[in-house]
């Protein structure tokens, strides 16, 4: 092909961990005046939001909803359960889990941090020390990302909570759900979650701009008991308006609402179960050809065990500078954009140009996704970089067989 030929013309194809494809339904919702914030429809609107919130992060409990990135529901979930000079354990596969912590030490908390890498999920030996030592049970809330977005490592939240239960331990659970709700499986009454932390860019299938948090009882109580929390994160008046503007700490996000109502009604109309069972296939289909390519070459997947990887997220490995050669060739010449190597900088990859990264969450179905491993394929072929043979084969074949 001429160096000059491009063949980027067209749709392009955002293949990042977030924000995710928005549905042309959302953008249509949203593609209209603004409305009355005072009454009328924005008001029945937003009340018919929170139930079907709810249905997705399987929760009878409350949800609160924030105009903020997953960084501000962080902040609002600590906010409110958490007071100066408390402490908290957070275990750490990655990035956002070492970001979290950052928060509360932010906030005049203490975080205690357990560090695991960035290709292994927790020890739960290392966490039940850290739990067994605290017999006068400082640690008010175990700080615990599901799915980290950097690494693509999907920790055990139901293995966490049976080791609370078993230490008769009192602190709050509380999960980062930004990266996998809608995506992985999430059950957070049945996996005893007391607050779960989510956003509107990934899975939800909506422009960034929305934060959310679920709380139940437990939470609830302990937000009771805190000193002060501040007027715009405080969850309670989210949580149980008297009046509209409650909802939002001031004026209604407005767009985003509209479009928020159309992405719920995509995912209930198709299936809790069935978005699950549909990304654990795209996953497979992905992981299928990455194993392939890994057979030669410099690429490797940097989550080995199938069972801790995530299925909205894949994160690779390929040497620098090939990871940002890789992705600046699949978004110039093939209109495909690949997500960066994001918090996997080493000293001697401090940018992490050995990495990238494949979203595969929300709004992506079979074709999309055959697309992408098409685009990566093209450029490894064209950058001359060695890799296994059949790797497109390898991803239908696992397509096939769901």
């Amino acid at each position: 092909m001429s160096s000059n030929l491009s063949l980027a013309q067209g749709r392009e194809y955002l293949a990042i961990p977030g924000p995710s494809v928005i549905p042309d339904a959302v953008l249509q919702a949203m593609h209209r005046p603004s409305p009355n914030i005072y009454a009328g429809e924005l008001i029945k609107l937003t009340v018919s939001l929170l139930p079907d919130l709810r249905r997705v992060a399987r929760t009878k409990h409350n949800v609160a909803i924030y105009i903020s990135n997953g960084h501000g529901a962080w902040e609002a979930a600590l906010a409110n359960t958490i007071a100066e000079g408390e402490t908290v354990l957070v275990p750490a596969s990655g990035l956002f889990s070492h970001g979290w912590a950052q928060m509360v030490q932010g906030l005049g908390g203490n975080p205690h941090l357990i560090d695991f890498g960035r290709r292994d999920s927790w020890d739960f030996d290392r966490i039940a020390s850290v739990l067994q030592a605290d017999r006068n049970h400082r640690i008010k809330a175990v700080l615990a990302v599901h799915v980290d977005t950097s690494s693509s490592i999907r920790n055990n939240i139901p293995a966490l909570r049976k080791l609370l239960d078993d230490l008769e331990h009192p602190a709050l659970l509380m999960a980062d759900c930004i990266a996998s709700l809608g995506c992985d499986r999430f059950e957070m009454d049945d996996w005893g979650v007391d607050v779960t932390v989510a956003a509107c860019q990934k899975g939800l299938m909506v422009p960034a701009g929305l934060g959310f948090v679920f709380f139940n009882d437990k939470a609830a109580a302990k937000r009771a008991q805190m000193p002060r929390v501040s007027r715009y994160w405080d969850w309670s008046p989210r949580a149980n308006p008297e009046v509209f503007y409650q909802f939002f700490g001031g004026t209604a996000p407005t767009h985003h609402l509209f479009g928020l109502r159309a992405a719920l009604d995509m995912i209930h109309d198709e299936g809790i179960e069935k978005i699950w069972a549909r990304h654990a296939t795209l996953a497979r289909a992905i992981w299928a050809a990455c194993e392939t390519w890994a057979q030669e070459g410099p690429l490797e997947m940097n989550v080995a065990n199938r069972d801790m990887r995530s299925n909205a997220v894949t994160s690779l490995r390929i040497g620098a500078p090939i990871g940002t050669t890789l992705r600046n060739y699949c978004q110039t010449h093939l209109g495909l954009t690949l997500g960066i190597g994001l918090g996997m900088a080493t000293e001697d990859d401090p940018n992490s140009d050995g990495f990238f990264r494949l979203g595969h969450m929300g709004h992506v179905n079979g074709q999309m996704v055959m697309g992408m491993l098409g685009g990566i394929e093209t450029a490894l072929s064209a950058l001359d970089i060695p890799h296994g043979a059949g790797a497109l084969e390898a991803a239908a074949r696992a397509m096939a067989e769901r």
